[in-house]
C-alpha cells in the first residue's frame, strides 16, 4: 500500500477502471455483461480471484467487516489447517446458491517456508541453547547490523549475512556451523531439523481469535435471502467442530442492523403520530381513520418493488416512511374538511359528499407535484441510481395507489364510523 491507512497484503491489488461511454461498448449491453467478459478473459491466469466492486462501495464494505465484498463468512478457530479446510468446504457447499457471485476463499496459504525445529535433547547434549540456534539462523539468512560507519554527519550501518550459496536452501542451512559449550563447532543439522514446508502467508486475527474468510457479492437477488440460503446450506452440509464458530458479515450485517433499528423507530414514530392526531382532532376515531392510509399506501409500494425487480432495502424502507407521512397528510386534509362541514350543520352524508368534491383537486394536485418531483429519481441511470431507485419506486407507486384509495376509502370509512357513532 502507498499509505499506512490502507494496509493490504502483498498478494492484493486494486485496479480502477474508467469505463467508456455505453455507445462504445460494442455488443456489451450492461455492466454485469462487462464483468462477465472481463472475468472470462482473466480466468486463464491461475491463482487469481476477482471481486468486482466500486470505489465508494469497496471502502464501505471494508469499513463494515474488514472484507472488500458484500458478504463475508468468517470462520473462527485455532488450527489454521482446519480453518482453511472448513472455509473451502463452505465455499464448495454454497457455490451454487442463486445470486451469489465472485465467490472466493481467503488466499492466505501457499507461502514456501524453511522451518528450523530445535532438537532439545541434542541441544542439551552439546550445550547449545535454542535461542543461540535461532540467533545464528537469523544472522545467516536475514542478516544483522553489526556496527556503524560515520562519514562526516552521515551514519551507515554495516549489515552482515551469509553469502547466497550458504543460505539459499534447506541443505545449505543445515550445514551452518553452531558453536558448542566445549568450544567446537557442529553442523546445524545435528541439533535441529531443517525442512521445506508450505505455510500461511499471513495469520489474520479478529476478536482475539484466528479467522479465515469466504467472501462473495450478490447479483440479481436481495442480500437477505441469499444469506438465508447460505446459512441453510452451511448448517446442512458443513460440520463445524467444537470450539469453531461461523459468523456472517458485510453489507448483510449492516442491513440487518439498520432494519432492526428502523423497526423500532417506525413503531415509536407511529405511536407518537397517532397521539398527535388524537390531540389535534380531539377524538381517537378520527386519528384511526387517518391511520387506515398506512396499509393502503403499502400496497402500491410493494407492487412497485415487485414490478421493477427491486428489493426491500434500507433506501426502500426510508421510502416507505416518507410515503406514510404523505399518505396520512392526504387523510388529514380529507377528515379536516369533513369535520369543518359538519360543524356548519351538514349531515354526515352531505359533509362527506361535499368534502370529497372540494378536496378532490387539492389532493390530486399535491400528489401530482410530488410525483413529478420524484420521477427523475426513478428514471435515473447515473451514479447513485441504485440507491435512489428503490426509494423513488416506493414513493411513486405508493402515492398513486394511496391517493386513489384516499378518495374512495377515507370517505367510506369516515361515513361508516361517524354514522355508527351517532347511533350509539
Amino acid at each position: 500500500p502507498e499509505a499506512g491507512s490502507h494496509p493490504h497484503p502483498v498478494n492484493y491489488a486494486e485496479v480502477h477502471i474508467e469505463l467508456k461511454p455505453r455507445s462504445e461498448w460494442g455488443g456489451i449491453k450492461t455492466k454485469e455483461d462487462l464483468e462477465n467478459v472481463i472475468k472470462a478473459r482473466l480466468k486463464e491466469f491461475p491463482g487469481v480471484q476477482l471481486n468486482f466492486t466500486q470505489p465508494i462501495q469497496n471502502a464501505f464494505d471494508e469499513l463494515l467487516s474488514g472484507v472488500r465484498a458484500q458478504i463475508a463468512i468468517k470462520v473462527y478457530g485455532e488450527d489454521l489447517d482446519l480453518l482453511r479446510q472448513k472455509a473451502e468446504e463452505i465455499r464448495n457447499a454454497i457455490d451454487l446458491v442463486p445470486g451469489l457471485v465472485d465467490l472466493s476463499a481467503e488466499q492466505s496459504f501457499g507461502q514456501p517456508q524453511i522451518q528450523v525445529i530445535a532438537n532439545r535433547g541434542a541441544c542439551a547434549r552439546y550445550g547449545v541453547s535454542v535461542n543461540q540456534i535461532m540467533d545464528i539462523v537469523e544472522l545467516a539468512v536475514g542478516g544483522d547490523v553489526i556496527d556503524n560507519i560515520y562519514l562526516n554527519t552521515r551514519r551507515f550501518g554495516i549489515h552482515m549475512r551469509f553469502q547466497e550459496a550458504f543460505r539459499s536452501d534447506a541443505s545449505a542451512i543445515e550445514n551452518i556451523l553452531v558453536p558448542t559449550l566445549k568450544g567446537t563447532v557442529i553442523p546445524l543439522v545435528q541439533v535441529a531439523e531443517v525442512k521445506m514446508v508450505t505455510g500461511p502467508i499471513q495469520i489474520n486475527r479478529e476478536k482475539n481469535r484466528r479467522r479465515w474468510i469466504v467472501q462473495g457479492n450478490v447479483r440479481g437477488r436481495d442480500i437477505g435471502s441469499v444469506v438465508a440460503d447460505i446459512q441453510s446450506v452451511v448448517a446442512e452440509k458443513v460440520e463445524i467442530p467444537d470450539g469453531y464458530t461461523v459468523e456472517y458479515g458485510g453489507q448483510f450485517e449492516n442491513q440487518q442492523r439498520a432494519m432492526k433499528r428502523l423497526s423500532v423507530i417506525v413503531v415509536l414514530v407511529m405511536i407518537l403520530v397517532f397521539v398527535m392526531l388524537w390531540l389535534s382532532f380531539g377524538v381517537p376515531r378520527h386519528a384511526a381513520i387517518i391511520f387506515t392510509m398506512v396499509p393502503l399506501s403499502v400496497i402500491g409500494g410493494v407492487f412497485g418493488l415487485g414490478l421493477l425487480g427491486e428489493y426491500l432495502s434500507v433506501p426502500a424502507s426510508v421510502g416507505f416512511i416518507a410515503l406514510f407521512g404523505m399518505a396520512m397528510l392526504d387523510g388529514m386534509v380529507m377528515v379536516s374538511c369533513f369535520n369543518g362541514f359538519r360543524e356548519h350543520g351538514l349531515s354526515v352524508k352531505d359533509a362527506v359528499e361535499k368534502g370529497s368534491m372540494t378536496r378532490l383537486a387539492p389532493v390530486l394536485i399535491t400528489t401530482l407535484t410530488t410525483l413529478l418531483g420524484v420521477m427523475p429519481l426513478l428514471l435515473a441511470t447515473g451514479i447513485g441510481a441504485d440507491v435512489q431507485r428503490p426509494l423513488a419506486t416506493v414513493v411513486v407507486f405508493g402515492l398513486v395507489t394511496s391517493t386513489l384509495l384516499t378518495l374512495f376509502v377515507i370517505p367510506s370509512v369516515y361515513s361508516w364510523v361517524e354514522s355508527y357513532h351517532e347511533k350509539t
